[in-house]
């Protein structure tokens, strides 16, 4: 089932999601629903905060990016319960356009770690416990910031948030579009 995707503005965007047990009810069904959902507005990465749920579980499709990264070919994977455990901060920072399905018609130069210390369980509640690099520790990193509360713009310079904030007042008026299904805040 294709979902709708919550707006800036949404307070659950900004709510510190809680671990999931495994008895979480449906959490298979809802990691299928978060696929087809991320499917239907095409990214590569939905956060169950960008759903309405204020929990741990995220999935990412680096699929879709394998004609030209032919390394992330099959990587279609949901994270549950995910925490960055440490950044490297010997690895470079790289900076990279980065866009969000919360936050459409905005894509802004995001600095970010090159390399992540991430710790998860996978969909069968297997704990993976990995060192990350590259465009996949971008992403995670970009997903795993909204399990915090965090958005993309949080880690714009002063200068560039302010050179967004009419685009972001709009968003919050309802005046944006996208081909996607959403909700936002009354």
């Amino acid at each position: 089932m294709i979902l709708p995707i919550y707006i800036y503005g949404q307070p659950v965007l900004r709510k510190v999601a809680e671990d999931v047990t495994p008895e979480y009810p449906e959490l298979k069904t809802l990691i299928a629903n978060m696929f087809e959902t991320l499917d239907a507005s095409n990214g590569v990465g939905l956060a169950a905060p960008q759903i309405g749920l204020a929990i741990r579980v995220v999935v990412i499709d680096l699929d879709v990016l394998s004609e030209e990264f032919p390394e992330y070919k099959g990587f279609r994977k949901a994270f549950i319960n995910a925490h960055i455990l440490e950044y490297d901060d010997e690895s470079e920072k790289a900076s990279s356009e980065e866009g969000c399905l919360s936050i459409p018609g905005i894509s802004e130069k995001v600095t970010r770690p090159t390399r992540i210390h991430v710790k998860y369980l996978d969909e069968e509640m297997q704990e993976h416990d990995e060192w990350v690099e590259g465009y996949q520790a971008r992403v995670m990193q970009h997903e795993f910031d909204h399990l915090e509360g965090t958005m993309f713009i949080d880690r714009l310079s002063p200068l560039r948030k302010n050179m967004i904030a009419g685009k972001l007042k709009n968003i919050l008026k309802g005046k944006f579009r996208c081909s996607y299904r959403t909700k936002i805040r009354h």
